[in-house]
């Protein structure tokens, strides 16, 4: 029941590729195969060349659409794209700019240089080239490559329905690959019975639309060589038609948010706490215990309770405090868990969730579940119409095909750039054709001649060779000359215009490719012409191919941090230099005891936004830089070390070293000879400070001496202060005393007058 099952997916997907490869497909793969033959300088059908070859005329062209092509491609890929990381806080922008440098390894692995040159000419010349982001899961011993590759756009089938310019709205994309069992069994040992046991489609044929004819053609592709894949012993190995159908599909997701309990280390921390605030408790028991137990032995001597009576509520007393000594500790345990308990979230595939939900512990840590539905690559890899070699739903949610067209018509099936010129192309060959065959007419003359006058053989041989003589039989006329008719003078204006109509159309001028006389006379005007040639080529990248790489930005982002998850190591070569630089993304971090807790520089978790740098791939005029980057070295904004390593002079990198070290040893000459500088001028402060000491120390001694003076007249004053003084004391007391003596004699003298008075009454 299973394998018919798989039978059943297998033609469903080969009905989609039916589908994908329906009419206009076709059509529009012939209009591009016409556009790479022409390109390939295959310019002529197999009939042309017939039919030219049997009227004489030449079967060469003139190819001026590879050159416009090549110059095309030479100003998109001229640079390597830069991406910038914006990251959504402090650390995630120190990731962020480390994922700069992860694309540029990555792109440097896949020899993007190469692969993005390769995609932008399939723009050109097949109107669409393809970027697949994929990865190798073998690469680094097994930890896994992130890698740009390109891919074929005759191999991709996209859904007709799809209107986005980049096919993110297409319901499905296949990649469909014509490929020996052999390569098949290499590629999927894991599945190589079911390689063996497939027995392909209907579809095995090449789908080639050209109307080349390879007989006539000077280069092979694909499509030339056909089935020709052998085994080992000479043996035809069969061809089956591979599939890889990509398609967005919903995925149901549940939003989880759960209970983390403490870890080990955490653990240790909340005994060590739980211990500590134990010992005050239990202290704080053994004191009330106490109490309670002088209490009741109060109570036995003053006769209000028996000895009995106190000895059970004694044994009671300690059961309770070991009770809440117990209680306690498992209250402060619960409560400091709780606290240390981390809410994690985190979003799981429905399946995972249910698989998670059947551990009981588990259950009960769960806070709340969300349900969503999120879009999701999933990849389903057939062998023709019957067998299903395996599928997976991819990390992602847009396809990591990634489309750069060049002219985009609201379908899968873009316009090349070549293809408008084919029909100037063919203008211009056929010009040419004509020119050359007339001159070759003019120079080598048809003769009209009556049968028989003339030996056939001697004028074929000798009628074009100088000074011959031709010799005609009597009784005939002698052979007439035919002159072709001359080219109509305008027709030479058409050749020169069609060359210019094929420059305009383009927009690719001959000043561009180098042409000499093209060239202007002076070096602004030659930019002014690159500037105003380039418009064209400029306007496409902003308006299309800067978007597309912003979005194989994105892509990459989105695989790689899937990818590198754990601890890596990888160096990228500094851009003009051959110095390297080391970058380590998800160091783990050490608990204690030897857990990874956490990760350093941690990639995959990571938040940020990419975005192309505008620009970044266009060339840059060497002779424009330079110009500039000497006057910002006279203006005195850059040194000769900076301006040195944008230039091409050979073994610049020993240069710049040596004036480093030049520059290094001028600079400790400067600051020595700025120390000796100091060093005299400090000489000659401290001579002066010397002198002026001289006079300060003289200035000094005199106001010690006047300081003395001042000193001792203040000593004599108070001297002879405390003289006066003591003088002043001395003279009030004899005033005193004599003004009492004096009193005394008064009231003597009164009391012996008032007794007279007093006898003589008497």
């Amino acid at each position: 029941m299973a394998r018919k099952t798989n039978k059943k997916i297998a033609e469903n997907y080969f009905q989609l590729f039916k589908n994908a490869n329906g009419n206009w497909r076709k059509k529009w793969r012939s209009v591009s195969q016409q556009s790479e033959d022409f390109y390939l300088n295959d310019q002529l059908s197999g009939e042309e060349v017939k039919a030219l070859q049997e009227a004489g005329m030449p079967t060469f062209v003139i190819n001026r659409i590879t050159p416009v092509i090549e110059m095309m491609k030479y100003f998109v890929t001229a640079n390597n794209p830069r991406w910038q990381a914006v990251g959504s806080d402090g650390s995630d922008s120190n990731i962020a700019a480390i994922h700069a440098d992860l694309a540029d390894y990555c792109w440097y692995q896949s020899n993007g240089r190469s692969v993005f040159s390769h995609v932008i000419q399939d723009a050109l010349v097949k109107g669409v080239g393809y970027f697949l982001i994929d990865v190798d899961p073998d690469a680094d011993r097994g930890m896994g490559e992130v890698l740009f590759k390109r891919l074929d756009p005759y191999d991709v089938y996209v859904d007709p329905m799809s209107r986005d310019f980049l096919f993110r709205d297409a319901g499905y994309i296949q990649i469909r690959k014509i490929l020996p069992k052999k390569q098949l069994k290499q590629l999927f040992p894991e599945h190589a019975r079911k390689v063996a046991k497939a027995t392909g489609s209907p579809e095995i044929s090449s789908d080639y639309y050209s109307q080349r004819n390879s007989a006539f053609s000077d280069n092979v592709i694909p499509e030339d060589i056909g089935d020709q894949a052998y085994e080992m012993d000479g043996s035809r190995d069969s061809l089956l038609d591979y599939y890889e159908t990509y398609e967005k599909i919903k995925v149901a997701f549940i939003n989880l948010n759960y209970k983390v309990p403490p870890d080990e280390e955490m653990m240790a921390q909340i005994q060590q706490e739980v211990e500590k605030q134990m010992e005050m408790f239990v202290k704080e028991l053994e004191v009330s215990y106490k109490e309670q137990l002088m209490a009741l032995d109060a109570q036995v001597e003053s006769g209000e309770m028996l000895k009995e009576r106190a000895e059970l509520e004694k044994e009671k007393m300690k059961m309770q405090n070991e009770e809440a000594i117990e209680k306690k500790h498992q209250e402060l345990t619960s409560i400091l868990q709780q606290e240390k308990t981390k809410v994690a979230n985190v979003v799981v595939t429905e399946d995972e969730y249910k698989a998670m939900m059947e551990a009981p512990d588990f259950k009960r840590q769960v806070i709340d579940s969300v349900k969503f539905y999120d879009t999701r690559i999933k990849l389903t890899c057939t062998l023709g119409n019957d067998t299903v070699l395996y599928d997976y739903i991819l990390p992602m949610n847009e396809y990591p095909i990634v489309p750069i067209c060049y002219q985009w018509i609201g379908t899968p099936y873009p316009v090349s750039a070549v293809s408008p010129l084919v029909g100037k192309q063919q203008e211009i060959n056929k010009s040419h054709q004509l020119m050359i065959h007339n001159a070759n007419l003019a120079s080598n003359l048809r003769w009209m001649y009556q049968e028989g006058s003339v030996p056939e053989e001697e004028w074929e041989q000798y009628s074009s060779s100088p000074g011959a003589l031709l010799k005609y039989r009597q009784g005939f006329e002698a052979p007439s000359p035919v002159q072709p008719a001359p080219l109509n003078n305008a027709f030479f204006g058409i050749v020169t215009e069609g060359k210019q109509d094929l420059e305009y159309m383009s927009g690719i001028y001959s000043s561009m490719q180098g042409a000499a006389g093209a060239q202007h006379e002076t070096y602004r005007g030659m930019l002014a012409v690159d500037e105003h040639g380039t418009r064209r080529i400029k306007a496409w990248m902003q308006s299309t191919v800067e978007p597309s790489l912003e979005h194989l930005g994105k892509v990459f982002k989105d695989i790689a941090q899937q990818t590198y998850k754990a601890n890596k190591v990888f160096r990228i070569v500094q851009p003009d230099t051959t110095e390297t630089k080391r970058v380590e993304i998800n160091v783990p971090i050490y608990s204690d005891f030897g857990n990874a807790i956490s990760k350093f520089n941690d990639y995959a978790s990571a938040r940020f936004d990419v975005r192309i740098v505008g620009g970044s791939t266009l060339p840059v005029n060497r002779w424009a830089l330079m110009e500039e980057y000497f006057r910002w070295y006279q203006s005195g904004l850059i040194d000769d070390i900076a301006m040195l390593s944008e230039t091409d002079i050979r073994n610049k990198e020993q240069i710049i070293k040596r004036k480093s070290v030049y520059s290094q040893m001028r600079s400790q000459i400067d600051s020595l000879e700025g120390e000796m500088k100091d060093m005299q001028d400090e000489n000659e402060t401290l001579e002066r400070q010397i002198v002026q000491a001289g006079i300060r120390d003289q200035i000094r001694e005199a106001d010690k001496e006047i300081y003395k003076d001042k000193v001792d007249s203040k000593s004599m004053q108070k001297d002879l202060r405390k003289t006066m003084e003591k003088e002043i004391a001395f003279a009030k007391r004899d005033l005193d005393s004599k003004k009492k003596t004096a009193e005394r004699e008064y009231r003597a003298g009164l009391r012996g007058a008032k007794n007279q008075v007093v006898d003589k009454s008497e």
